[in-house]
């Protein structure tokens, strides 16, 4: 049992706090976490638990995430010192939290759970992360899916109009590298095995290396700009190329190295969500922004070689096109159930397969995790 940290962060109700988006629209709230302004595109996600795992998700670098669960933080935060076999900590996507901004209804100022460290209050006080809450998410939610996601900012001063202002001059989420701002500087190493994976680190989940150490790989995590020949000089036995934050378009030189890799290796390779991307454009699919994108533990895909239906876990806000795919050796392998985007690609001569869900989940349900099953089966039999 962890010690409780005491309550930090805000004291009183009577503050007032705003969301504000582009579009004009105010919403008024009140204060948590860390006392300050910030400006991100604001998106949802409709899970109803996991949000240690969610916030600390790499892939929500730039956003401010509203969840819509009505109710978020009722069995507090664990302690990140709480570490599986691979010196990974088991509640968390990464080591910190990623998020610009967290916006809820109600946010549980006395959780319960016997691996609680602190609240949720406490923990984006820490962190320096603003929250605001007793807002209606259901509204909120409701205008970005009509509308589409948008940038906005939250706000603690009341200055609406200076608000709007910071929003228009704020650089756009979709024209920034934050791939640049997460990724790894040097590679690291995760857990021992006969078989060696590269990891090329777009905004990494732990989960992701989780599964693969487990599977008896030895996980080696480099930076995204690296080169293929620095990646060749470690004589991978396999290929990962990581979720992340963004547009993937803007990854030019991941993409132009993932390009040579493709050419030139041989080897079993598997990207996952912004890595999906990264590997279609690099054979010559396009992509495209989503109106307002799939984040969330309940999306349905439908594996086309069998027909058989998936409940799985996402976080993007990009999708592949699928037109052009036949004529660059790919067929798509899973699809989204409720809009028919892509949800993963095999290539028809080569050991590449992607999906853009996350097999690996965390939160989520493990429905899909036999693709790590696959991916290893395709390394042994290289």
């Amino acid at each position: 049992m962890f010690e409780v940290v005491p309550e930090k962060g805000f004291t009183t109700s009577e503050k007032r706090a705003y969301v504000v988006l582009e579009d004009g629209t105010v919403l008024q709230g009140k204060p948590f976490g860390y006392p300050k302004n910030s400006v991100g595109e604001i998106v949802f996600n409709t899970g109803m638990v996991g949000y240690t795992e969610a916030l600390t998700d790499p892939s929500y670098k730039g956003q401010i995430l509203t969840f819509t669960y009505p109710l978020v933080g009722n069995y507090g935060v664990p302690s990140y010192m709480n570490k599986d076999e691979f010196g990974v900590p088991r509640y968390f996507e990464s080591d910190s939290i990623k998020v610009e901004g967290v916006v809820v209804y109600e946010h549980c100022k006395n959780p319960s759970h016997w691996s609680l460290n602190k609240n949720l209050n406490s923990w984006l006080y820490e962190e320096k992360i603003p929250g605001v809450y007793d807002i209606d998410t259901r509204e909120l939610t409701k205008k970005l899916r009509v509308k589409g996601v948008m940038m906005g900012a939250l706000i603690f001063d009341e200055n609406v109009e200076r608000a709007l202002k910071t929003i228009k001059k704020a650089q756009r989420y979709e024209s920034k590298n934050y791939v640049d701002e997460i990724s790894v500087k040097e590679p690291k190493t995760y857990g021992k095995g006969k078989k060696k994976v590269v990891m090329v680190d777009l905004g990494v989940k732990y989960n992701i290396i989780r599964n693969l150490a487990s599977r008896g790989f030895e996980v080696i995590v480099v930076p995204y700009n690296i080169s293929f020949d620095e990646i060749m000089s470690f004589s991978p036995d396999g290929i990962v190329i990581s979720n992340g934050p963004g547009d993937p378009k803007i990854l030019t030189t991941t993409i132009d190295n993932t390009r040579k890799m493709l050419e030139e290796y041989k080897k079993p390779i598997l990207g996952i969500c912004l890595g999906h991307q990264v590997i279609a454009l690099a054979l010559g699919a396009d992509t495209y922004k989503l109106k307002f994108g799939h984040r969330g533990q309940n999306k349905p895909v439908v594996d086309l070689t069998n027909e058989k239906c998936y409940i799985t876990s996402q976080n993007h806000g990009y999708a592949v096109k699928d037109e052009n795919l036949p004529n660059i050796g790919l067929k798509v392998w899973f699809k989204n159930i409720d809009d028919n985007t892509i949800e993963g690609l095999l290539h028809e001569e080569k050991p590449i397969v992607t999906t853009q869900f996350h097999p690996e989940a965390s939160p989520g349900p493990y429905d899909t995790s036999f693709v790590f099953d696959i991916f290893l089966k395709l390394v042994e039999g290289s």
